[in-house]
């Protein structure tokens, strides 16, 4: 397989769900990475490697945004490329003339969406275009208040949705959700910040008290106990044990024995990526944060077993590093407190708290690879020593493709 990396940036809609991603891809030649000033580049790696990839498994049942140029735009190539899965995001140095009209009209009329990208101002050029855009991507930066909700207004006159990018932090979020946008998009939301002062949600309470008692080996009757003081959970775990994935002869209605069968492990895990679902207030789920959350664990569990192939142990803990590592900004508390709660290793607590020890480092290897810095991952694999940006690469799609299933799972209504 041809070394490729690649990046997934979450765009989430008004109440902070996914509802699409950015795909970054890059080349990677002579353990380099080429990123040259418009990123449409990285549509032709993904025209090459497509089949290997299996872009639908990494998004699930979200659309890709990807970055493209005339050059790519005119070319065959695009075509190649999934109607259901693939929105072009054209960039804002694209001269917008018969020719690409023409396209995008073609485009259009083959069911593809296409995106405006970094958008400032709206001149003649892009207003004939406007008509064949589903969607806006506006740089919230780069505008004052003022000539941003004039640039808003002006957008109204066409049925598109607008994109919020550069949203940094929770201030800019708030303001841009009040001012109408059907979208955000921001490294802010890799990681929220944590915001002090809060108590945790009851759901998520008795989750961590949950969570406690299978980490701490706690007696069966105690954790059947904390799922009878939850009928949600109970409902849920027995759906889960039940489902056609167990294989599972009979049916299953006992919480005791639906615990016995899936097992501590198993149990431990499924409770850490619920405590991400945990509905907030305003109803809505922390869909970007189980989304992360997941890969981390699911990636840092693979990482292990490339490393240490018969060391289960390690598996199990590397897992837990990557699905912990968000719980401060979940639950708004300080990551020491929860590590001291939580009682865990002091290597895995190392990890949690300052990206020390061997856990550590690949945790930091995995944040590097969501901020986009390639460089910086290059450098972590070479250091690792025993993984190759392609090994790297497939470990990745394993882990979206896993973090895909579990999130639709835990979310499903049935």
């Amino acid at each position: 397989m041809k070394d490729v990396f690649l990046g997934r940036l979450p765009i989430l809609d008004s109440k902070q769900n996914i509802a699409a991603f950015e795909l970054l891809f890059r080349d990677n030649q002579q353990n380099e990475v080429s990123v040259t000033d418009n990123r449409a580049a990285s549509a032709s790696v993904i025209i090459d490697t497509y089949g290997q990839l299996g872009i639908e498994n990494v998004m699930g049942r979200r659309r890709g945004f990807i970055k493209v140029d005339a050059k790519f735009l005119l070319s065959d190539a695009v075509f190649l490329l999934p109607k259901n899965h693939i929105v072009f995001e054209i960039l804002r140095s694209v001269e917008i003339n018969d020719e690409i009209i023409q396209r995008c009209s073609e485009l259009s009329r083959k069911g593809y969406q296409i995106a405006l990208s970094s958008v400032v101002r709206i001149d003649k050029q892009f207003e004939r275009l406007l008509p064949l855009v589903n969607v806006v991507k506006i740089n919230v930066n780069a505008l004052n208040e003022k000539e941003l909700t004039c640039l808003i207004n002006n957008l109204k006159r066409w049925p598109v949705l607008l994109l919020a990018e550069k949203v940094e932090n929770r201030k800019t979020a708030k303001k841009c959700i009040a001012l109408g946008f059907n979208m955000l998009q921001g490294f802010y939301f890799a990681k929220p910040e944590i915001i002090s002062g809060k108590r945790i949600d009851p759901s998520k309470l008795s989750l961590l008290k949950l969570l406690l008692l299978i980490v701490k080996d706690g007696d069966v009757t105690e954790i059947e106990n904390e799922f009878k003081y939850q009928p949600g959970l109970s409902y849920n775990l027995l759906r889960m044990v039940n489902s056609a994935a167990t294989g599972m002869p009979k049916t299953i209605n006992s919480i005791k024995r639906a615990i016995m069968i899936l097992g501590r492990k198993q149990l431990q895990r499924w409770v850490q990526i619920l405590l991400y679902t945990a509905k907030q207030k305003d109803g809505s789920s922390s869909d970007a944060l189980v989304q992360t959350a997941s890969v981390r664990g699911k990636l840092l569990e693979l990482i292990a077993i490339a490393d240490r192939p018969h060391d289960k142990n390690h598996h199990d803990r590397a897992f837990m590093v990557g699905v912990l590592s968000l719980l401060d900004a979940l639950l708004d508390m300080e990551m020491s407190e929860l590590v001291e709660t939580l009682s865990i290793q002091k290597d895995m607590g190392d990890a949690l708290l300052s990206r020390r020890g061997y856990l550590g480092r690949q945790l930091a290897l995995i944040e590097a690879h969501e901020q986009g810095e390639f460089e910086t991952v290059l450098t972590a694999l070479t250091e690792l020593g025993f993984i190759s940006m392609s090994e790297f690469t497939v470990m990745e799609l394993e882990a979206l493709a896993w973090a895909n299933r579990i999130s639709e799972m835990v979310n499903s209504p049935d």
